[in-house]
């Protein structure tokens, strides 16, 4: 059986369902700011920032990201796959969208935690 290096799951299986556990989480989170939005339509720091002290919503925030990550990895590993056929320019995109996630992803941390 040959498995792939750069895939982020262990099959396509698992890509798979993380594709879609991780849409749907994102789909969660959008739900909730568009009604947190609609519901505080005079929204002030205080309130903002209040919203994220709580450690329900940073761990709520925290999967999110982490989701929006994992999507977006298995999405654009995808297409580089299917349509970028020379090595070289798969390698390249697979590491430059593979870096830039993984940096957004602990500026976010950083920015979420305040760390």
């Amino acid at each position: 059986m040959v498995k792939t290096v750069t895939s982020f799951g262990r099959s396509g299986l698992y890509d798979w369902l993380i594709q879609r556990i991780s849409a749907v989480v994102l789909a969660a989170y959008f739900v909730f700011m568009v009604f947190y939005f609609l519901d505080t339509p005079g929204l002030t720091y205080e309130q903002w920032s209040g919203l994220f002290e709580n450690t329900a919503m940073r761990i709520f925030s925290l999967m999110a990201l982490l989701s929006l990550g994992a999507h977006c990895w298995i999405g654009l590993w995808s297409v580089s796959t299917d349509y970028l056929k020379p090595l070289a320019y798969r390698f390249a995109f697979q590491v430059v969208t593979g870096g830039l996630m993984f940096a957004y992803t602990v500026w976010g941390i950083q920015l979420l935690w305040g760390l």
